[in-house]
């Protein structure tokens, strides 16, 4: 089936049971039911086989699911089957701090420089990477193709530098500056707005709030 007819909803539930399959692997599960996977993922058994189905469904009857095989399949779905090499624009504190990340690499994301324009972070280590200067983006690029770029910069360089990792072939961008930004309808941006996400804790916050004061 052709990713877009999947709903968004259903793509974004995909990590998460990758990722609690991953710790039935580690607790040495060879096979669980959908209805044991759904008492520990908080998502009815109908949901779990509905989402599974769009990609093939890979349970039994009878016999529930082969977590090995469910966790390696949703991967592939997920594209971790490859490495996906990636740079990171903006060294401040955010830049380092996802940087120093190890979770990227178990998951087939390999970060092979951080750039900034300040000229004293220049050859500073930040996780297993140098600091280099954006100066060096295009060149280093042509040397090292990148398929990712993560922008951790102020929202009045976001579209500018967008605009420059476009041309250098960058065709996915996960963006932490608080801006939508243009790109062409062949490059994928995923927005990482911290501030909404803040605000949408907050509204669900107060309602809790006025749920039990009445």
């Amino acid at each position: 089936m052709d990713s877009k007819e999947i709903s968004k909803a259903v793509i974004k539930r995909l990590p998460r049971y990758h990722r609690y399959l991953g710790e039935l692997l580690d607790e040495g599960v060879d096979r669980i039911s959908s209805g044991e996977l759904s008492r520990k993922m908080r998502v009815t058994a109908s949901q779990i086989r509905q989402d599974l189905n769009n990609f093939g469904g890979f349970g039994q009857q009878g016999y529930g699911y082969n977590v090995e095989y469910l966790y390696n399949e949703i991967g592939k779905i997920l594209g971790l089957n490859k490495v996906h090499p990636m740079i990171i624009i903006g060294a401040g504190n955010l830049g380092q701090a996802l940087a120093n990340y190890h979770g990227f690499e178990k998951r087939s994301f390999k970060l092979t420089a951080v750039f900034d324009i300040r000229e004293e972070l220049k050859g500073r280590m930040v996780g297993n990477v140098k600091v280099l200067m954006t100066s060096e983006l295009e060149s280093f690029l042509k040397d090292h193709p990148a398929e990712i770029a993560i922008l951790t910069l102020p929202k009045s360089q976001a579209q500018a530098m967008t605009d420059v990792l476009v041309q250098c072939g960058i065709r996915a961008i996960w963006n932490y500056a608080h801006i939508d930004l243009v790109v062409p309808d062949d490059v994928i941006v995923e927005n990482v707005h911290l501030s909404e996400s803040l605000m949408t804790l907050s509204y669900n916050l107060s309602q809790y709030r006025e749920d039990h004061e009445q």
